[in-house]
């Protein structure tokens, strides 16, 4: 399970890890949404 995390958080698109720093609440509350969201398929696929 925590590899399968990892490789999501290795993998995230640069506009995930640039908004997850943003100043913008917002801006941070989707890319931690997007984030979540990956990582919760990645989860579902494992077998």
């Amino acid at each position: 399970m925590l590899h399968a995390i990892t490789a999501v958080v290795r993998r995230a698109p640069e506009w995930v890890r640039h908004d997850l720093m943003a100043k913008d609440a917002g801006t941070r509350e989707r890319a931690e949404d997007a984030l979540a969201a990956m990582i919760a398929a990645a989860l579902q696929a494992q077998p």
